[in-house]
Order: C-alpha cells, then sequence, then structure tokens
C-alpha cells in the first residue's frame, strides 16, 4: 500500500469528525466579519495541528475590509461569542472581536512550490426553518444565532479545510514546497478577498485551488469539476441621499425630496443600456425613505449591485450607475453618498492546472467519478476572482472546483443542506492534488 493510499484510509476514518465539527459550525453560523467562534476554532485546530498560524491583521488590511458591521453589532456578538459553548477562548483574539477574522495555516516542507487553498468561512443573512421536515433542525443542529444561516455550504468549507490540515500534516516528510490554508472571512456580498490579497499572501503563489460544494444535477454530472470560469465581476453600492425635510402642505417649496432622488436613481439604474461585450446585470435590491405622509423626505438609502460578465463590463456598468445615483440627487438638490461595500472581478481557470488536479483525482481516487465538462460555467459572482487573479498576474495557476453533493433545497435558501460524505470526498480532492503538486513521495 502506498503512503497515499494509507492517507486515504485515514481520511475515510475522519468522517465521523467531520461530521460533528460540520454540525457545530452549522449551529453557530456567523456572517461576513463576524465569524469570531469560527475564526477561534480554526486558530485553535491549527495550533493544536503544528501550523504556523496568522490571526487578526496578519491575514486581513484593516482598511482594506468592505461592508464592516456597526460597532455595536461587533461588540454585541463579540460578548454573544465569548458565552457560546464549543468556542476556545484561549484563541479568540481581541482582533477577531474588533472583526478581523479569517485565519492562515502554513505548513513548510522545504524547497518546492507554495500551494494555496482557499476556504470561506462567512454565513449568509437569514433565519434557517425551524421544522422538522428540516434535517439540521430535527436532529439538533439548525442555527441558535438568529439571523444567520450557513445556507451555502461554508460550514461544510471550513471542515473540509481543517480535514485537509490534519492530512497534510500528517503526509508533510512526503511533500516539497509550502502550503498556505487560506481561511477567508466575508465571501458573501463579495467583501472578504481584497482584505485579504492586501496583505500579500498570494504574492508568492505557485499553484492556487479552491473548491465549493455544489448540487448533484444535470451539468455537473459526476463527483468532481476541476474548473469552473464565467463568475460575473461585481460591485455592490450603498447610496445615501441627504436633502432638507419640509411641512409637506405648508411649505413645500423648502423641501429637497431624497425620496424622489432615490427613485429617480432606481428606475434610471434599471435603464443602463445593456453591453455589446457581454452579459451586464444591475439590480436594486432595498430602498427606505421618508418619515411620514406630511413631511418631504429628506433622507434616503439604497443597496444596488451591478455585474458584469468581465472586470471591464462591470467597470462599466459601475461608472454608469455612480453617474446616475450623483445626477438624481442633483435634481433635487440632494447630497450623495455612495460607498463600495462588496467587489469581485472576473474569473477563469488555467486549463493546464485544471488537467493537472483531473489526472490526481483519477489516479488517487478512482472511485470518483470526473463530470463531462472540466472547466464548467460558474452563475453568481464570487470574490475567490480576486485572489486568483493575483496569483495568474505574477504567473502562477489557479483552479476553482466544485464537488457535488445531494441538497435537498438550494443554496441560500431556509432549508439548505446537503449530504455530508461531501465532506472527505472533498478532502480527498484536495490532498491529491495537493500530492502531486509537491512532489508527494511514498516512504
Amino acid at each position: 500500500m502506498t503512503t497515499f493510499h494509507r492517507l486515504q484510509s485515514h481520511m475515510q476514518a475522519m468522517e465521523p469528525e467531520l461530521t460533528a465539527l460540520r454540525r457545530s459550525i452549522h449551529a453557530r453560523p456567523e456572517t461576513g466579519w463576524l465569524e469570531m467562534r469560527t475564526s477561534a476554532i480554526i486558530a485553535s485546530t491549527l495550533t493544536a495541528l503544528g501550523y504556523e498560524v496568522l490571526t487578526g491583521q496578519e491575514v486581513v488590511d484593516p482598511h482594506a475590509r468592505m461592508g464592516l458591521p456597526d460597532p455595536e453589532v461587533l461588540r454585541a456578538h463579540a460578548e454573544a461569542v465569548r458565552t457560546q459553548e464549543g468556542t476556545p477562548l484561549s484563541a479568540l483574539t481581541q482582533e477577531m472581536q474588533e472583526g478581523l477574522t479569517g485565519v492562515i495555516g502554513i505548513l513548510r516542507c522545504g524547497e518546492g512550490p507554495v500551494v494555496a487553498l482557499r476556504f470561506d468561512i462567512d454565513a449568509l443573512p437569514m433565519q434557517e426553518r425551524q421544522d422538522m421536515g428540516h434535517r439540521p433542525f430535527r436532529e439538533g443542529f439548525a442555527s441558535r444565532n438568529p439571523g444567520m444561516m450557513h445556507a451555502c455550504g461554508h460550514d461544510g468549507h471550513v471542515t473540509i479545510g481543517l480535514g485537509v490540515a490534519r492530512m497534510l500534516m500528517e503526509a508533510r516528510e512526503n511533500l516539497h514546497g509550502t502550503v498556505k490554508l487560506l481561511f477567508q472571512p466575508a465571501e458573501e456580498g463579495a467583501r472578504g478577498a481584497r482584505a485579504l490579497t492586501a496583505r500579500g499572501h498570494l504574492d508568492d503563489v505557485d499553484f492556487f485551488i479552491g473548491s465549493h460544494v455544489a448540487p448533484t444535477d444535470a451539468l455537473d454530472d459526476g463527483d468532481v469539476t476541476c474548473g469552473t470560469w464565467g463568475s460575473l465581476a461585481t460591485t455592490k453600492l450603498d447610496v445615501t441621499f441627504t436633502g432638507q425635510a419640509a411641512h409637506a402642505g405648508g411649505y413645500p417649496e423648502e423641501g429637497k425630496n431624497a425620496l424622489l432622488a432615490a427613485c429617480t436613481a432606481a428606475l434610471n439604474l434599471h435603464a443602463i443600456p445593456r453591453h455589446s461585450g457581454g452579459q451586464s446585470r444591475v439590480n436594486v435590491g432595498t430602498l427606505r425613505a421618508g418619515g411620514g405622509r406630511n413631511v418631504v423626505p429628506d433622507q434616503a438609502y439604497m443597496q444596488l449591485e451591478v455585474r458584469g460578465e468581465t472586470t471591464e463590463i462591470n467597470q462599466f456598468m459601475t461608472v454608469r450607475a455612480r453617474a446616475i445615483c450623483e445626477g438624481a440627487g442633483s435634481m433635487q438638490d440632494c447630497k450623495v453618498g455612495i460607498r463600495v461595500v462588496g467587489e469581485a472581478e472576473g474569473q477563469h481557470s488555467d486549463e493546464d492546472l485544471i488537467a493537472q488536479v483531473a489526472d490526481s483525482v483519477r489516479r488517487h481516487c478512482p472511485d470518483l467519478v470526473l463530470s463531462s465538462i472540466q472547466n464548467a460555467r460558474n452563475w453568481g459572482s464570487e470574490d475567490i476572482s480576486i485572489m486568483m487573479n493575483r496569483v495568474q498576474s505574477h504567473g502562477g495557476k489557479a483552479t476553482y472546483m466544485r464537488v457535488m453533493t445531494p441538497m435537498p433545497s438550494a443554496q441560500h435558501t431556509v432549508g439548505f443542506d446537503f449530504d455530508e460524505k461531501v465532506l472527505v470526498r472533498s478532502v480527498r480532492v484536495f490532498c491529491a492534488a495537493v500530492w502531486d503538486l509537491m512532489g508527494g513521495e511514498d516512504a
């Protein structure tokens, strides 16, 4: 039996442990920049395994964070986390409690390539189903954090990353090079990757691999898709319109109507011309304004997003969106504030790295079925694109995989769940790829 085959038997034996860890994380979901308990668990586990561990400002640039919660939200969540069962208080740093979440584990195995693996860790601002038809509720691991839910599978990604960490540490004497395990905060809303990338962690990376659990369907007709492309570039904007209140019956001419400015912007945002170079998107998701029927509204708040098939098309959409908001404000003599709260770029995987990973899966995991399309098109947006593009900009190779699993309800829905057998399957795929990229040898 080869060294890698022995490792695989250890991976299979980890299934109960990985399932328990996933359920613990699922029960205490944390949205972007609030992943305090999650980061502490990751840091504590990596430290116990013997990794070089980075946290806080060593991981993310505090000034590059986008969509940061209000200070009182950070304080309240930190206070709650300190009392929650399963929080490793010794690993819960002050910086984590201030919203500097995310963890990096580094394993140095001498000369060789630098391989980075990315695992996103945040949850969504959703209320999970609480009924017996929903397995996490029925089996006692549904969300206990009101208004937060792991509805996209990132609880699985954290678990997979820590499983990979354990196996690579066990195999370290057979590897050559350096592994960086990047546990990224605030992927939802495309808020976290730029802050991590700004710290330079990807500037020496030769090979970069990310993955997402994905629903089993006709498009992904196997267990593993080793590459994807086409995630839409996006910009998320929060816009405030500030006018002047006035009595709507007595002195309406003294008012500056922020509600009218916002409505004018909303209508014209959806009238931005489509782009001939590829797909584009715009959506005004929320609009709040006014305080009473007889008062000219002096405040309006809008959340919107634009997307493009390429970074350039998204930039076209962003420039037009800004101009429309500013022009609508000018029409009503209102001040306009525009804040970028999330960003992602266009994304593609390198064909040669896709082929390398697929070959590793065939050789080391022959029981797994590779999808017939090994470079599948993505939908939506993903800020892993920022990391991939940074690696590719200096000649490194990057790929973003899918590992398939049955899901009773779609991602980003209140009934989301997945078959936990995908945890070990994903650990095997990552380890097979790293083993070959780092010249794994039999003892």
